[in-house]
């Protein structure tokens, strides 16, 4: 069942897919459907699930539930990854990988991977003060608070000096 991303209680569960690269406003709008599409039918043991999702900087897919109503179970949560995989096909994108990075320089979203960003530091191009996209977080009340952060504010401060 699908929802408004914002009416999901606080203690919904979030999943957050980065993309290495920004989605263009064409393959937005297909992936929109697609999501709309997907979102609608997820079932958990033939029961609906109450889900949203949201898009940010054409870059990142969060998709949102309702644990309350009903829980994610393997075989949902196996069907949503394949979902994610098919999007990382159709469109060329890497959405899985956990071990590359986003962060903001300025208004525009880099992504590295975990090494460049550990070289970036070391060599000071970043800093504390760089906000970097958390992407451990597990509800919502995280998302909204702790997942677009200052580095010395996620894990990733373990990496600046």
């Amino acid at each position: 069942m699908l929802v408004d991303f914002n009416t999901l209680p606080e203690t919904s569960r979030v999943w957050i897919y980065q993309s290495n690269r920004s989605f263009t406003e064409e393959e937005l709008h297909e992936i929109q459907d697609k999501l709309n599409v997907f979102i609608e039918s997820w079932t958990a043991h033939g029961s609906d699930l109450q889900a949203a999702y949201t898009i940010k900087y054409k870059r990142f897919i969060i998709i949102g539930l309702n644990q309350d109503l009903n829980k994610a179970t393997g075989c949902s949560i196996d069907a949503s990854v394949r979902f994610i995989q098919d999007l990382e096909q159709t469109y060329k994108v890497d959405l899985m990988d956990k071990m590359n990075v986003s962060y903001k320089q300025g208004e525009f979203v880099a992504y590295k991977s975990l090494t460049d960003f550990k070289k970036m530091a070391k060599d000071k191009a970043i800093s504390k003060k760089t906000i970097v996209f958390n992407n451990l977080v597990a509800n919502i009340a995280e998302f909204n608070e702790n997942w677009e952060v200052p580095a010395s504010e996620s894990w990733h401060s373990r990496f600046i000096k």
